[in-house]
């Protein structure tokens, strides 16, 4: 997948999302409903949610220091995997509770088609967010679907406001159906039934966003198209023999740290492989920026026990992977 730009994604959804809870807690107060009030603390999160990705953007764009060699890229992918645990005990917990004390007191909601005017600029609101982070995923994500995408991407702001825009929008059709049976059918106990539903929802996007955020910050390796990028550099310099990728590893979208085992000419001296390493890193760095860091090990490798070693002629030949 391609980098994708979250930032403007994160502000419109921040946007979107408090104006959405401001209406949302008002028409609560208003009518008493309970879809409606976990609708509001939905918004709420999610709000949050977004003031904690910006801020892991902003705390993620630190340079290295003494006390962080590689930097804090992975400020982010803390973050995020916080905006998922908040999601599922916040979002998820109130709301559930919320409905259960709903159901076990049931009050008939007041002056209902505020609730459906209120669900319809919410809809408007989220959709707008929806839309935003829609089109700069697509333009992420190539031919992969969007699940296969989310699994691949390296950049959780930009999937996690998708997906929740996705969980809010479902919350608003379940509080629509929660609110209009309930007001029709004369029987509050459904709108409480729509909170948990509600609750159901969020609990099982929380599940997703955390797992994905969990590898993120655990390492991640770079992409195959990075790899191949990389061996396709080794094998154009006179004097390597052959290759074999230790380890890529994500601190950020856009932070690649790689480690490499080269085979180096028998005849070269220790002078000529420092500048033949220079010259690797200053290559890679060119073409690709995201590699912030890279760690040569000179040793003999073993074609057969390696199998991402790729031997080079002196005709820079190379097999297939």
């Amino acid at each position: 997948m391609a980098a994708g730009n979250s930032k403007p994604v994160v502000i419109a959804a921040f946007a979107g999302n408090t104006l959405v809870a401001i209406t949302k807690f008002i028409a609560a107060g208003w009518t008493g409903s309970s879809a409606m009030l976990s609708e509001a603390i939905h918004s709420l999160v999610d709000t949050s949610n977004q003031v904690l990705l910006l801020y892991g953007l902003k705390r993620a764009e630190r340079p290295p220091d003494a006390s962080h060699p590689l930097g804090y890229g992975r400020e982010i992918y803390f973050w995020s995997f916080i905006v998922a645990l908040l999601m599922f005990t916040i979002g998820a917990g109130v709301t559930l509770y919320e409905g259960i004390q709903h159901i076990r007191d049931p009050q008939a909601i007041v002056d209902a088609h505020v609730s459906y005017i209120v669900l319809a600029c919410a809809a408007i609101f989220e959709g707008i967010s929806w839309l935003v982070a829609l089109r700069e995923f697509s333009k992420s994500k190539g031919d992969l679907g969007y699940y296969e995408a989310m699994r691949h991407s390296k950049d959780p702001p930009t999937f996690i406001v998708l997906f929740e825009d996705s969980a809010a929008l479902l919350g608003l059709l379940i509080a629509f159906l929660g609110t209009f049976a309930a007001d029709q059918l004369g029987m509050p106990i459904l709108d409480g039934l729509a909170s948990i539903g509600i609750s159901v929802l969020l609990a099982g996007t929380a599940l997703v966003l955390a797992r994905e955020s969990k590898g993120l910050l655990l390492g991640e390796p770079a992409s195959r198209e990075t790899r191949d990028a990389i061996l396709a550099i080794v094998q154009k310099l006179d004097g390597i023999e052959r290759v074999q990728i230790i380890f890529t590893v994500h601190l950020a979208p856009e932070q690649v740290v790689i480690a490499l085992r080269l085979e180096f000419r028998d005849d070269l001296k220790a002078p000529d492989i420092e500048k033949l390493a220079a010259e690797l890193e200053r290559r890679i760095h060119d073409a690709r920026p995201d590699v912030i860091a890279i760690f040569v090990k000179p040793q003999p490798v073993d074609a057969h026990a390696a199998p991402s070693a790729r031997p080079l002629n002196t005709a820079k030949a190379a097999s297939a992977l």
